[in-house]
């Protein structure tokens, strides 16, 4: 890049971060105690968190259903954790797991962890016994923060782990156990020892048909904030309700951008979707982070009880993790205004496409264009660039990729390009169109099927809420497709009716041969449908 391009890049920044409120002017105390935070925690998950307390100390920070903390209170306790953990018997811990939904606990164990150098691991909280045990032991945990109600899980984890020291996160009555809450009391007002140790980030991927993966990240932020703020209205010290969760890759992102923007954020332990809209008309909050099912889920809402609440305070409400219904969009925005942007993000590879309200008025089931700093091209099996409208393998190219799978593996590279493991198109305008994974491709008698293409086919059907399509081996064909799917409330139709509906639309070759109906398709915390759960089922039958 030449130097005209960078200053120009630099300007723009500047420019989108003044748009954002971050230049506004500050008492002088308050950017002394800024610069002096960031300095102390480096370029690690915790700055944001601190350089909030600097800024506004007694504004609230975290508010969940214990009430609420300011931003100074949620700083202190953080700290006098960080010091809890590296005064443990076995001394201070490499690696910290955090199993835990959204509260303050999550967030306090986040920020302590990182400010000891240990690695944090995330752990989803759907992991049952065997899978959870699994990566305790492949990532070496040698802390385990947990909320009470995952203490069987927990138990049959660490069954070979006796040594790994377990913390409560979250308790619903008084316990002998040691908690976050004791820790924390007993050793207020103290600060961890400064450590030599940077912490890094372990993301699991989904998992969705096989065992998670744990991603590495160690930097990035810089590029991701100025990324989303270039097409999303955050506002410094605003009020944002997250209930996507947070350990997630799309949650624990707009949990630290807030904290870097000194928004308010307002969580509650499970997502309930009539709460969720009383949550933002009670704080007149600005945003509201979700996963798409959670928008299926306030639309499923009866009209009455969604017409209690405005949302109009609302500027925008984003959302990411899995395919969005297109019926689903168009209707929260008719409803509640054109605010929901759709981003299309990678464990791996951070941030990649956002959509505004204006792609998505255009084409509903766009997955945007590439986020500043991005570029995506679209590979054949050759890795050459397709023509525009054809569909490939998507490859990108930014500054937010991981730093390779804590396996030691890593993903396909080519050019400097990484696979994102999709497979889509772009259109004449340059938005992405995500048609499925790299490895969904059914292959059924020589012909090559996208499930997605299938799946709209069947949701267009007036009987049919939702709908998916996995292929499964086959003797005679290879793979054969089926499909699963539930329907709107109070209809119905028959497996046979909807295969004829597939048959008027598609090619004969891509209508399911089997269509079970379901009252509703398994899902995971984030709301991905869980393939291996449907792939054992067809198994079973």
């Amino acid at each position: 890049m030449d130097l005209l391009s960078r200053l120009t890049s630099v300007g723009d920044a500047v420019l989108t971060l003044a748009k954002a409120g971050f230049l506004t002017p500050m008492r002088p105390d308050r950017t002394v105690a800024m610069v002096a935070a960031a300095r102390a925690e480096g370029l690690s998950i915790a700055t944001g968190f601190a350089t909030a307390a600097a800024r506004r100390p007694d504004s609230p920070g975290l508010i969940d259903e214990l009430g609420t903390l300011t931003w100074r209170e949620l700083d202190e306790r953080a700290h006098a954790l960080a010091a809890a953990l590296q005064q443990l018997p076995g001394g201070t811990p490499e690696v910290v797991g955090i199993m835990a939904r959204n509260h303050r606990g999550f967030v306090e164990a986040l920020i302590a962890a990182t400010r000891i150098g240990a690695d944090v691991l995330l752990l989803n909280t759907s992991f049952a016994g065997p899978a959870l045990a699994d990566v305790v032991n492949r990532e070496d945990a040698d802390v385990v923060i947990y909320d009470e109600e995952f203490t069987a899980s927990v138990d049959r984890a660490l069954a070979d782990r006796p040594q790994a020291t377990r913390i409560l996160a979250w308790t619903d009555h008084d316990t002998d156990g040691q908690t976050l809450d004791k820790l924390i009391a007993a050793h207020a007002g103290q600060r961890a020892g400064r450590t030599e140790r940077t912490s890094r980030l372990i993301l699991l991927t989904s998992g969705t048909t096989g065992t998670p993966k744990g991603a590495k990240h160690s930097g990035g932020g810089a590029s991701n904030l100025i990324a989303i703020l270039r097409r999303t209205p955050w506002r410094v010290g605003e009020t944002t309700v997250v209930v996507a969760p947070m350990f997630h890759a799309w949650g624990f992102s707009q949990l630290v951008f807030a904290s870097a923007m000194a928004c308010t954020v307002v969580t509650r332990r499970k997502f309930d979707p009539e709460a969720t809209l009383a949550l933002v008309d009670k704080y007149q909050a600005t945003g509201l982070c979700v996963v798409p099912v959670m928008f299926d889920r306030i639309m499923e809402l009866p009209d009455e009880v969604r017409h209690r609440y405005s949302g109009r305070s609302l500027r925008f409400a984003a959302c990411s993790g899995s395919r969005m219904r297109p019926d689903v969009v168009t209707s929260f925005m008719d409803e509640f205004g054109d605010v929901i942007y759709n981003n299309y993000n990678a464990t791996e590879a951070g941030m990649i496409a956002t959509a505004t309200p204006a792609d998505l008025r255009a084409a509903p089931d766009t997955a945007g264009r590439p986020a500043v700093g991005t570029e995506i091209r679209i590979y054949d099996e050759d890795f050459s660039e397709v023509p525009t409208g054809e569909v490939g393998r998507i490859f990108v190219k930014n500054s937010t990729q991981f730093d390779g799978y804590t396996s030691g593996t890593t993903k396909d590279f080519h050019d400097g390009f990484m696979s994102s493991g999709d497979i889509g198109r772009l259109d004449e305008a340059g938005r992405l169109f995500v048609v499925g994974r790299d490895d969904e491709m059914i292959v059924s008698g020589g012909e090559n099927v996208y499930p997605i293409e299938v799946e709209k086919t069947l949701t267009s059907h007036p009987q049919v809420a939702e709908a998916t399509v996995l292929g499964v081996d086959d003797e005679q064909y290879g793979q054969r497709l089926v499909a699963f799917v539930v329907l709107a409330d109070g209809s119905s139709t028959s497996g046979d009716d909807l295969k004829a509906h597939v048959r008027e639309n598609l090619a004969n070759y891509k209508v399911p041969r089997a269509i079970t109906i379901l009252r509703e398709l398994p899902r995971g915390s984030t709301g991905k449908i869980l393939r291996n759960e449907l792939i054992a089922r067809t198994a079973e039958g």
